[in-house]
Parts: structure tokens; sequence; C-alpha cells
């Protein structure tokens, strides 16, 4: 995949032979007149299909005249499109197709049988009875359930549309403002055409790198936020099985594993009613703070041509998206890496005091998810090209270490309690002096104690009157 956000880049579909067979998806199809099955393969790509200054012309003189239709039926759709700033139906059609080609290592896409669907369910199923003794948090998964790449496509597209939305619109809106005011009033076919290909753009992209990641995540909170719906614990026993190779630690082992994370996730996001709205509010703060480089897009949009639209693709891919160097921004961005950290460093440190006196294998799979988390791992980077912020945890390690120290120093019910509130949560400070934080911690929960046994005895309850104070303040 693509480093650079917003590649432009149609993955080759699957038409029938006229003996309805399918034809060769890896690139080797050829239409009847020679050129290639998908008019759009390779578009806009260094070395793709068509070659040369103008892909169109090269590519459309070597169709057929049944593939010169689709070509410009997908042309016209793109330019149809008067939705939101991602095509999402074009995305959704792409990481489909995208996952019906099958990993580079050849393997292909399959529904899931019974019997991964029940090892699945009881992995799931003992894995929070694991988690039991380890966290104050009850069961936040009512169903388990095992997904094949195109389930887990379907599942988490609602997630990716709220993560995406803002950054697209950010686009959208630049292509509108690019154009001198005096010349907006008369450019409005060209501005709509613009945002048009926009929207197909960011649905291509999508779509393909939701596609690829579909073929490597292990579970529907791979990046460290809720992607699929609420409730339901996922694994993908295809990708499960993929990412045991060559791991030395026995496949029912990784699996419960692999279980003991996704539960442990489901139970922070379902009992810390703030939490995701919290999370994605962060990531749509730091959109909203993204500056879109027009002075680059004005030189497309002053020589624009129809025939060309490869030329807003390269400059998107060309980096057009520049953070605000501004308090907001920085502190967004601050805002959800330190909570990026937390949620995946509890996580971390609940599954590894519940796996390691009873799997083998505990130390040695903590440590290769470790290292798949915090050095960019394909979710994070998948992340990163689509909207140029990353997802990764770097201080996972640190945030770990704290909520180890917390639950030596206050048990395991003290150290949960610190999800009640956001301000209750260790700031990026404090994941540098884990032992003062702790030790502060310490202090304040036992004059919280105090209140409870006090409000246990029938006097007033003071920690709902701070509360109440606290949010009255606000």
């Amino acid at each position: 995949m693509s480093d650079t956000p917003f590649g432009f880049g149609l993955p080759p579909e699957e038409p029938e032979d006229g003996d309805g067979k399918k034809k060769d998806p890896a690139g080797g199809g050829q239409g009847a007149g020679g050129g290639p099955v998908n008019p759009f393969a390779g578009f806009g790509l260094p070395g793709g299909a068509g070659g040369g200054d103008n892909p169109f012309a090269a590519m459309f003189g070597s169709l057929n005249p049944s593939d010169l239709g689709a070509a410009f039926q997908q042309l016209g759709q793109m330019l149809s499109y008067e939705g939101g700033p991602v095509n999402w139906d074009m995305a959704k059609q792409i990481a489909r197709q995208t996952v019906a080609q099958g990993t580079p290592d050849g393997t292909k896409d399959a529904s899931v049988g019974p019997s991964e669907r029940a090892a699945v369910e009881e992995a799931v199923r003992l894995a929070d009875i694991w988690l039991d003794g380890v966290t104050s948090l009850p069961s936040g998964s009512n169903t388990a359930v095992a997904w094949s790449r195109a389930e887990w496509v379907e599942a988490t597209l609602p997630a990716w549309q709220q993560l995406v939305d803002p950054v697209a619109e950010r686009v959208g809106t630049a292509m509108g403002e690019v154009l001198p005011e005096e010349m907006q009033s008369v450019a409005g076919p060209l501005i709509g055409m613009m945002r048009s290909m926009g929207g197909a753009m960011f649905g291509q992209q999508i779509g393909q790198a939701v596609g690829v990641l579909a073929g490597e995540v292990v579970g529907s909170t791979d990046i460290g936020l809720p992607l699929g719906p609420a409730n339901r614990a996922a694994l993908l026993p295809l990708n499960i099985e993929a990412f045991s190779k060559d791991l030395g630690v026995p496949k029912d082992e990784i699996r419960l594993y692999l279980a003991l994370r996704e539960a442990a996730h489901q139970r922070l996001f379902a009992h810390v009613p703030w939490l995701r709205s919290h999370m994605f509010g962060a990531v749509e703060g730091y959109a909203r703070g993204i500056k879109v480089d027009t002075t680059k897009l004005e030189d497309v949009v002053g020589q624009f041509d129809p025939t060309h639209p490869e030329e807003l693709q390269e400059a998107l891919q060309q980096g057009m998206f520049q953070p605000e160097d501004t308090p907001e921004q920085k502190a967004a961005l601050a805002r959800l890496e330190t909570a990026l950290a937390l949620v995946e460093g509890w996580v971390d440190a609940v599954v590894h005091e519940a796996a390691k006196s009873r799997l083998t294998g505990a130390d040695a799979l903590r440590e290769t998810l470790r290292r798949r988390r915090a050095s960019g791992g394909p979710a994070e980077q998948t992340f990163a090209t689509l909207i140029g912020l990353q997802l990764r945890p770097r201080r996972l390690r640190d945030a770990s270490r704290l909520w180890a120290s917390l639950t030596d120093a206050r048990g395991v019910d003290g150290r949960d309690r610190l999800w009640e509130h956001p301000d209750m949560l260790p700031t990026a400070s404090d994941l540098d002096d884990p032992d003062g934080f702790v030790h502060h911690e310490q202090l304040d929960f036992s004059e919280l104690d105090k209140m409870l046994g006090e409000a246990a005895d029938g006097k007033p309850d003071l920690r709902k009157r701070d509360d109440d104070k606290g949010d009255s303040d606000q």
C-alpha cells in the first residue's frame, strides 16, 4: 500500500469470460481488445496500466466498446456524486473488491465455518471468565462473532466514516475557497466537479486501504478505537491463522490471548460511557485544526482539465495536509495520543495479569503485540495514510507500567475507578512520573474511601456533591 495519502488506484475486478469463468484477478486478464480488464487499474500511478502523460488516452485507445462504456460509466459516477465529502458507496465497493483479491501471500477470503465460529465463541467466553479476576469492569460483549474479511469491512465502515469525514470535509471546503471570490459565482460547475472528484478519490483510497487492512487485522479493536458495533467481540480466524505463523506458540493459546485483548477493549468501551466519544472527539478536534495547503491546490485549479483528473490526485499525494501549529492543535494531538496510550496500556496490563500464569506463550505474545502497535503496524499505517494522523500509542509501555503500579498500590478496584471521569485519568506528564502519580492518587483514594463510607452510613454523599459541583463549574 502506498505511504502517500489519497493515492488514486482501483484494484482490478474479476469479470467473466464468455464461458462464465472468472479471469485472473492478479492483473493478467485482458479484455477482448487486448486492454486491461479494469480501465482504471493503475490509474495515476507510475508504471500503471496505460502509462503516458494522459492515462485516459492511453487506456481508452486499447479498450473494446464494452470496456470503454464501463470506463465512461465509472467516470460518470465519479462526476455525478453529490453526497458527503467521501463517496462511501465507492469505498465499500472497492474494499470488497480488494478483499476478494486476497492478500499478497495468496490467501483468499472465505466464509467462517461452524467449527471456527465455535472456537472463537469459546475463546471469548473463557477470556471473559479470566478477566473477571483482574478487573472490576464487567463483561462488555453480549455477543462473540467470527468474521470473514468481507464481514469486517461491512461492520467497520460506519466507524471509518466518522473518523475520515472531518478531514475529507476540510479538503472539500478548500477546493471551493481556492478560486478568487469574484470567480466563484461563475465557477459553480467546476467547483462541483472538483468536489465530486475529491469525494471519489477519497472513496477509492479509503476503500483500497480498508480492504488491505481487512487482510491483516485480527479483531475489531486493533487500532485502539472501537471500529465494530458496540458490545460485540469479534475475531477474524483467517487472519489469526496468518498471524500465528512462525510464532512458535500453540494456535489455541494465540486465539485465546487475542480474545483476551478484544474482550478487554470491549469492557472499557462498554462500561466507560464517555470514552468512545472522548477518543472520536479527539480525532475530530485534530482534524478541525488541519490546514490544507491551498497554494498547491490553486495551481491545480488554475489549470484543471476534466480529462486529467489525476492532477487532483497528484496534488493530494504531495502532502497537502499541514497541522496547525497552535496550542489548540497541539492539545488535541496530545489528548489523543495520551488516550490511546492509556487504553492500550490498560489492556496490556490486565491481559498480562490474566494470561501470565495460564498461557505458556503469554510473554512472547505480549511482546509481539507491543511491537506491532508501537512500531506502527498495518492498522496505524493505514490510518496515517487516510487522514495524515498516526494512531500510534507512543507511550504504551509507560502506560502499562503505570497501570500495573496502580494495581499494586490500590488494587483492581482503585485502579479501575480512575475511568469514572476523564479528569481522573493520568496525563502525559504523569506518564513521565508514574510513582508520583500513584502516590498522589493513593492519598486521594484514601479520602474517597472515607467519603464513600460516610455515604454508606447514611451521611451525605460528598462524592456526588463534588461531582455535581464540578459539572456546574464547567
